[in-house]
């Protein structure tokens, strides 16, 4: 097989995987993880639930998929937000602020989202630690240009950045968040932002 027919497969396979990703966060969407099943997804694109299996073995790994791209685009916008002519402090403001609306509008504002990212945390799957790496990875090289800068105090950026992470946790992960939503005897985002950028730099 030539590198043509080659790279026409590939950009087919890639064509199918994408409709079958977006047909089950459509049906995900609506009737929930838990209530659909890979014969629905193939209903819904007037294929045989063989021909999904060709490509995914399983509803799991349909989900893992999905999972991971809904990542990629929280990490793009992280890896935007790093990349900003602005000063490192209002970087990690911006960064957090963005990641907790980013929560709000598509894990709690739409339920059924909300229960695919809580099924994915439930199974530890590593598309969620690569992810928290790569973001720890991004806030460290913010932390390392803000004490370049003189903005933040002589440190170690790797350590100061996952203690960044878990101090604003609360204001990224969908079950924190979901849980603080209404209480009102909680640090406000603002104030919790404010919180860890001081810190970084006494």
């Amino acid at each position: 097989m030539d590198e043509i027919a080659e790279n026409t497969l590939d950009i087919t396979r890639q064509e199918n995987v994408t409709r079958i990703l977006d047909a089950a966060e459509r049906l995900f969407r609506h009737y929930g993880y838990s209530k659909t099943t890979v014969a629905d997804i193939a209903r819904d694109l007037g294929m045989s639930p063989a021909n999904i299996y060709r490509f995914f073995a399983s509803k799991v790994e349909i989900h893992q998929a999905l999972c991971g791209r809904m990542l990629a685009t929280a990490y793009q916008i992280a890896y935007d937000i790093r990349h900003q002519p602005i000063s490192a402090s209002e970087r990690l403001r911006r960064y957090v602020e963005t990641q907790h609306q980013l929560t709000l509008d598509l894990m709690l504002d739409e339920m059924k989202v909300h229960e695919m990212i809580i099924v994915a945390i439930e199974r530890d799957w590593h598309v969620i630690e690569k992810h928290i790496d790569r973001v720890h990875d991004l806030i460290a090289e913010i932390i390392a240009e803000g004490i370049a800068a003189g903005e933040f105090v002589e440190q170690d950026p790797v350590v100061a950045s996952r203690c960044f992470g878990a101090a604003t946790i609360n204001l990224c992960h969908p079950q924190m968040v979901a849980q603080c939503l209404a209480k009102t005897n909680r640090a406000s985002v603002d104030e919790l932002i404010d919180y860890v950028i001081r810190a970084l730099k006494k």
